[in-house]
């Protein structure tokens, strides 16, 4: 079966190109991960339109190998802090080499993550295996990484922040979210408003020319 065709219909900003992708990128520019957040209500329906813009992204032939599992239950919030420390715990004592830890020390992060209770919402972040009819899939951790973008993109855009934690292993995800198996862990991404007095890391970004190139290497 083919997919019917239709008329594109573009985005207009209103500006010419160059100033609409400079002020995306204005906007952009002020997002940052931030570890400490406020109880502060966020709204399911704020959420939802994340969700549904991280649904926008493109994917390998269509199949949105992606499920996007928001939590704000605070038992589930607690069960999944639990599991996430323990294996936190198991990375900075265990796991983690010298050199990776040698390269957080100046992030001051720990096996303590107190934002997976205090967010108002975690957003699990699932990729499929296969499609839930059993079909496969395609260009998974690629179309799932677009995907988040476009959510962490979503979330700055609302006037939220975000977090991208990644404990290793997250089987527990699943289990405890009682994902089905053809789903994988991806990312767990605390969303909210950040804490009064909230304070992050002065890093910098790398200089564009660090970043692209023209055309062929010299």
């Amino acid at each position: 079966m083919q997919y019917p065709h239709i008329p594109h219909t573009p985005f207009d900003p209103g500006v010419a190109p160059d100033a609409g992708a400079r002020r995306f990128f204005e906007i952009m520019n002020q997002r940052r991960s931030v570890r400490y957040f406020s109880d502060r209500p966020v709204t399911s329906a704020t959420i939802e339109w994340c969700v549904r813009a991280a649904g926008t992204a493109p994917s390998g032939a269509n199949k949105q190998p992606w499920r996007f599992a928001c939590i704000d239950d605070p038992a589930l919030k607690r069960e999944i802090r639990i599991a996430a420390e323990t294996e936190e715990r198991e990375f900075y004592e265990r796991r983690a080499n010298p050199e990776w830890l040698a390269d957080l020390a100046p992030l001051q992060t720990g096996p303590e993550k107190e934002f997976l209770e205090t967010a108002p919402w975690l957003i699990a972040v699932f990729k499929l295996s296969r499609t839930d009819e059993g079909s496969q899939v395609y260009y998974i951790n690629e179309s799932v990484g677009i995907a988040v973008g476009l959510l962490l993109a979503a979330i700055h855009h609302a006037g939220l922040c975000a977090l991208t934690h990644t404990p290793s292993p997250m089987a527990f995800l699943g289990r405890i979210l009682n994902r089905p198996a053809h789903e994988r862990p991806f990312l767990l991404i605390p969303v909210g408003y950040a804490a009064p007095g909230c304070m992050v890391p002065d890093i910098h970004r790398k200089p564009v020319e660090h970043i692209l190139s023209w055309n062929r290497a010299i």
